[in-house]
């Protein structure tokens, strides 16, 4: 059974800082590309970072380079997102995303979600 867990999230003011951590499970979580999105409300969710597998190479949406950092750990199968600076225009739902296939299988493309937490940044 597939499973994506976030914590970490809550109430912080501008400036500050919070570390959101996922915590995969039921999957090959070391070949996945692991990303954290956000929707704040009335919008779309948009990507926010991204990892590979290994951790080779990661990639930030604009409006967080610089402040955000995301990392994994694929000895406990987690994946974390640093966030720091903190605007009130970085308030919303996270959710963790894992994109892959299961090694030796060509044919399917999987895409889970966890249930996302809530950020808010107010003061």
């Amino acid at each position: 059974q597939v499973r994506l867990v976030e914590s970490g999230g809550g109430l912080v003011q501008p400036g500050g800082s919070l570390r959101l951590s996922c915590a995969a499970s039921g999957f090959t979580f070391s070949v996945y590309v692991m990303s954290w999105y956000r929707q704040a409300p009335g919008k779309e969710r948009e990507l926010v970072a991204a990892i590979t597998g290994a951790g080779g190479s990661t990639n930030y949406a604009d409006s967080v380079k610089g402040r955000f950092t995301i990392s994994r750990d694929n000895a406990k199968n987690m994946v974390y997102l640093q966030m720091n600076s903190l605007k009130p225009e970085d308030t919303g739902v996270y959710y963790c995303d894992a994109t892959g296939s299961e090694p030796g299988d060509l044919i399917y493309e999987y895409d889970y979600w966890g249930e996302g937490i809530q950020v808010t940044v107010s003061s």
